[in-house]
């Protein structure tokens, strides 16, 4: 009966960390689908830009449209679960082992993840749409966040797991 070596460390640090941005990605796309109104009303705020200052220089970038800013919030949906499923995969890829497809897989759902609350939320949510200037709706602190852990998990993906690193590390 063979027995299989204990896991070493850094390939259990990338999976469960990995597992934790599934999750909470998923939790994320589960409340926005069943509580769709809330986060709706965020995304139609920041896009008409109706709590910033409402300089004329910049309020020409509002977007007024119900239906582009709803387009736009199913397609956060969309790209959310998304990333909820590849992140899931490159988990249950990491616990089967396979840490070469692991490593890509995850690798490509916190990219998605980086994109969407990095490029999306921070860079043309918050200064595009000037989300810094709303007092009730800013939501750069939570993309922010979203952002940073996701960077930490992808280095942590990569860092290299070599014949030299001991298990028991």
């Amino acid at each position: 009966m063979s027995s299989t070596p204990p896991r070493p460390a850094l390939q259990l640090a990338a999976g469960l960390l990995t597992a934790t941005a599934a999750l909470y990605i998923a939790l994320v796309a589960f409340g926005n689908i069943t509580d769709f109104g809330t986060n709706q009303q965020f995304v139609r705020h920041v896009l008409a830009m109706d709590t910033t200052f409402k300089d004329d220089d910049l309020m020409w970038r509002a977007v007024t449209s119900k239906g582009l800013q709803d387009a736009a919030y199913v397609a956060i949906i969309v790209w959310e679960t998304l990333a909820a499923l590849v992140l899931m995969y490159g988990t249950w890829l990491w616990f089967r082992r396979d840490d070469h497809r692991a490593r890509r897989f995850s690798t490509y759902g916190l990219l998605m993840l980086m994109l969407l609350f990095g490029a999306g939320f921070i860079a043309i949510g918050g200064e595009w749409f000037a989300m810094w200037q709303s007092g009730d709706w800013n939501g750069l602190d939570a993309a922010t966040r979203v952002f940073l852990l996701s960077g930490v998990v992808l280095i942590v993906n990569h860092l290299p797991f070599g014949p030299a690193q001991r298990a028991d590390v």
